[in-house]
């Protein structure tokens, strides 16, 4: 009997997060924002140091924590990942922050309430930053810019990819909570596996009793015809140690006549 059922299985199957786009970007954020540091905040001087590579990595370390808690729980897995965002809607605070106090630039249009000085409006430049982002995801598609571009570049690029990141993991965690909706948590997959698992039983039991009368007429024929065999055997040893005992007596009789014959 086949018991792997998928809809009884009560663990979930662990998402693969370095195939996730969001999470490959969270690592380029990170690195990113490690290098960034480095080069362009004081190591002593400056606790915004310690606050970027923290938020960076909190926000790629709870992605990792957030999908492999999702085998079992779906809830755990959804703060893990907000979590996860709100550690980047403060490193995306930060790159803003430096950008502000710095008086460099934001790339793209003014936004509603800025300051109209403090954008570049240089689309080419802002349009080939929003295609490479969307359109590279992994580390090594970036690390060799991270020591050539300057710090505003590097902000640039962090906000860039901040938004992007937040906006895919509230995708996939649409699609979780979706999920949930539909399947249920934990406790519902245990009880379904555990429902389904004596639904299981019950029918077998309800097929061996159905298939019980039939297995004992078979039983019942097959001693009949044991007994119908076993008499009709019998009958035939009997016949053939009758012949057999009727032709040694033949053989003895005509031996006697034979030697009769030679006196």
């Amino acid at each position: 009997m086949d018991t792997d059922n998928t809809q009884n299985k009560v663990l979930k199957v662990q998402t693969q997060w370095k195939n996730l786009f969001f999470y490959q970007k969270s690592d380029v954020i990170y690195q990113m924002s490690f290098v960034f540091c480095d080069r362009f905040i004081h190591l002593y001087k400056d606790r915004t140091r310690d606050q970027v590579i923290q938020a960076a990595r909190s926000c790629k370390q709870n992605i990792v924590e957030g999908l492999a808690d999702g085998v079992t729980s779906t809830e755990m897995q959804l703060k893990l990942l907000n979590v996860a965002r709100s550690s980047l809607q403060e490193l995306r605070e930060d790159f803003e922050d430096y950008i502000k106090s710095r008086k460099l630039k934001f790339y793209g249009e003014p936004t509603d309430g800025a300051p109209a000085d403090s954008f570049d409006n240089n689309k080419a430049r802002y349009d080939a930053m929003l295609a490479y982002c969307r359109t590279h995801n992994k580390l090594e598609e970036y690390q060799p810019f991270f020591t050539q571009w300057t710090d505003e570049e590097m902000c640039n690029y962090g906000i860039t990819l901040c938004h992007m990141i937040d906006r895919m993991m509230m995708s996939f965690m649409e699609k979780l909570e979706q999920e949930f909706i539909t399947e249920g948590g934990i406790k519902e997959r245990m009880h379904r596996a555990r429902t389904g698992y004596r639904q299981q039983q019950d029918e077998r039991l309800r097929q061996l009793e159905q298939e019980l009368p039939l297995l004992q007429q078979q039983l019942h024929d097959a001693q009949q015809a044991a007994t119908h065999w076993q008499a009709a055997y019998e009958d035939l040893k009997q016949r053939a140690l009758k012949a057999y005992n009727a032709q040694q007596e033949e053989i003895s009789r005509l031996k006697e006549e034979l030697e009769k014959s030679k006196r």
